[in-house]
């Protein structure tokens, strides 16, 4: 029987923290391979690498493209890559974000669960919203195993509370006591393999690594009556099981969740331009009042300055709204809005 030799991380929000207590409790001679997705920004840089060697056991390091997969080593995303796992070696591809990020976790869970199927251990750890949850999904529909931070134990319940929502997860567990978990699921036979990946899970991977002719194919799942909030596409609705997920055609993912999120992001920054626009029309209308009132043109004055009026009241209305949400989202911090990036660079270096 096969090896669980393939661990597959996901963190966002709070994952920092998480991540070390993780693989403080690796053991030196782990007999798998770690791979680790924490979604950073994509323009900057990450120190979790130098952080997971220096506070653990095992050697991390930024994943090279092309490399083989070697056990009792810490494979970490590097920033603005998603990274799939193939036979034997690591691809990275600038693909589609999924949920809003790239380096994104679902696209690793997936590739690694139609690659090594029942080999594989997915562990979700602390984030908003839902990342995760559908590649997880993906491992236990290949015979994989699935492991959740406690909840409680999360900085951001979110990531973990949605896995146990919606997946059949088979540990949980703290952070600080994972490594230890990992460490005798790892030496534990994994279950008969369960045969080829389904077609859609093979075409999804395809395109999460940019392949040309996935992307020009046909599309998993039937449209939708959603646009996609990065390229303003129309989305395709995919159902997995329970989960429903959406997809647009050149590869942008979104779970339901993060969907609404970036839409309510979306809302914001229209408000923003309409309070804008009417704004300078209120000040254009009266501009155009003075002259108009100076060389005795009074009813075309009259005209602007109750254009500039009308404009005034219109802007007071938005900014009326856009005022409520910001105070809507100080009371409810993860309501409407999306979470920030799980951290910094230099929150990275002083964990």
């Amino acid at each position: 029987m096969p090896d669980r030799d393939i661990v597959v991380v996901g963190a966002s929000a709070g994952g920092v923290e998480a991540l070390v207590e993780l693989t403080r409790s690796l053991p030196d001679d782990l007999p798998a391979a770690v791979f680790v997705v924490l979604h950073v920004p994509s323009t900057g840089t990450s120190a979790l690498p130098d952080i997971l060697s220096r506070l653990g056991k095992l050697p991390a390091t930024h994943v090279k493209d092309g490399e083989p997969i070697e056990t009792g080593r810490i494979y970490v995303a590097p920033p603005d890559h998603q990274v799939l796992l193939r036979t034997g070696h690591v691809h990275l591809a600038r693909g589609p974000r999924e949920n809003g990020h790239r380096p994104a976790v679902d696209p690793l869970f997936r590739s690694a669960a139609r690659e090594y199927a029942s080999r594989v251990i997915g562990v979700v750890l602390s984030g908003a919203l839902d990342d995760g949850t559908a590649g997880l999904a993906a491992i236990k529909g290949r015979r994989g195993l699935a492991v959740v931070q406690e909840p409680t134990d999360a900085l951001y319940p979110g990531m973990p509370g949605s896995a146990l929502a919606n997946v059949q997860v088979d540990h949980v567990s703290p952070a600080a006591s994972m490594g230890t978990l990992l460490a005798r699921l790892t030496r534990e036979p994994a279950a008969e393999m369960s045969g080829p990946a389904p077609a859609d899970m093979n075409v999804e991977v395809e395109v999460e690594g940019f392949s040309l002719e996935a992307v020009e194919g046909e599309h998993p799942g039937r449209p939708s009556g959603f646009s996609c909030p990065d390229c303003n596409g129309v989305l395709w609705e995919i159902q997995d099981g329970q989960l429903e997920r959406f997809r647009c055609r050149v590869g942008h993912a979104w779970s339901p969740e993060s969907l609404l999120t970036q839409q309510g992001e979306g809302l914001e920054a229209a408000l923003w331009i309409a309070l804008r626009s009417l704004e300078e029309r209120a000040a254009l209308s009266r501009r155009l009042a003075e002259p108009a009132r100076r060389r005795g043109h009074l009813i075309t004055a009259t005209r602007f300055e109750e254009q500039a009026a009308e404009a005034q009241q219109a802007a007071r209305l938005v900014r009326n709204l856009l005022v409520d949400r910001a105070n809507f989202a100080t009371a409810w911090p993860l309501a409407g809005a999306r979470q920030a990036p799980a951290t910094s660079s230099t929150e990275e270096t002083s964990a």
